[in-house]
């Protein structure tokens, strides 16, 4: 899909009159589908939510001493798979036009920041990084949820099956922050020695961080984020919360960390679903966005 034929989308941080997709080193791609949503609906209007609340944003991070956003660069490119538009639209399709975009923004050397959207549109971000890189690397995924089942509701691509299809692929993951799965993830975790990092055993262990790290055994790193790894009563707008989830100094001191030390290739963030009459869910998500292109910008290992 050519970036050009996407529609024109409001700018992250309300930047219209800076943003260049030339000048940009950082881009977002808003992906607006949803399909296989089970519980609380609404990820579709996720990245309009987001867009939306950057305006907020301050461009200046204290955390990092700098305006990001004028030192690196961010362009928002249009809309891919939208549902809003056209309900009929299929997983395969969704992952086939993901993966053509995000192809394009990895030829173009972009620092690409997914924004869904379901989870299961992981699928097609990872697959073009697969694609395009001439090695392997890992996928570090915060969720609530392991996300590994093998199907859900008679599809290979629901949501909950997004982290199983990486899996599939050949690369390592890293679960971080999980606090609910099914007896079959149970089962594949053990016998693939998938090494999870759980919330319960991360409330008590001071160190949790630095274990994980050393769990990372490729240089180069994918992040995907679905919200509802963040406690729900910071990020509330999700679809389907779990109590007992990361605290957000928590996640930005472990993000920094795995930026620190290894190279990270992309990210994405999914799932946001907004809640009426409130915007902490998606001014949060945007400062979390923010921080990840600040951290790649300032923080990444040489």
């Amino acid at each position: 899909m050519l970036l050009e034929t996407l529609p024109t989308v409001k700018q992250f941080l309300g930047s219209e009159a800076i943003a260049s997709y030339q000048n940009a080193q950082a881009v977002i791609l808003p992906i607006p589908y949803e399909a296989t949503t089970t519980y609380r609906k609404g990820c579709e209007h996720g990245p309009d939510a987001v867009l939306e609340a950057s305006d907020q944003l301050e461009a200046y991070d204290e955390e990092l001493q700098a305006e990001t956003c004028h030192s690196v660069g961010i362009y928002t490119v249009g809309y891919v798979a939208d549902t809003r538009l056209n309900s009929g639209l299929t997983a395969e399709e969704m992952l086939r036009e993901t993966t053509e975009t995000v192809t394009q923004l990895i030829k173009d050397q972009k620092f690409v920041v997914g924004i869904g959207g379901e989870h299961a549109i992981t699928t097609g971000i990872v697959r073009a990084y697969q694609q395009a890189i001439d090695e392997t690397f890992t996928v570090v995924q915060i969720d609530a949820h392991g996300d590994m089942r093998h199907e859900f509701e008679g599809s290979l691509h629901n949501h909950a099956c997004v982290m199983r299809r990486v899996l599939e692929m050949g690369l390592p993951t890293l679960p971080v922050g999980i606090r609910a799965i099914c007896k079959e993830e149970a089962e594949l975790i053990k016998a693939q020695e998938i090494p999870v990092i759980w919330a319960r055993e991360m409330a008590f262990d001071p160190d949790w961080i630095e274990k994980a790290i050393n769990q990372i055994k490729t240089p180069k790193v994918f992040i995907t984020i679905d919200v509802d790894g963040i406690d729900p009563s910071l990020i509330p707008g999700v679809g389907t919360p779990e109590p007992g989830g990361m605290g957000w100094h928590e996640t930005l001191r472990f993000l920094r960390r795995v930026f620190e030390t290894h190279d990270v290739i992309g990210c994405d963030v999914m799932e946001l679903a907004p809640v009426v009459d409130s915007v902490v869910s998606e001014f949060s998500t945007a400062k979390l966005i923010y921080k990840l292109i600040g951290y790649h910008a300032f923080c990444r290992k040489q």
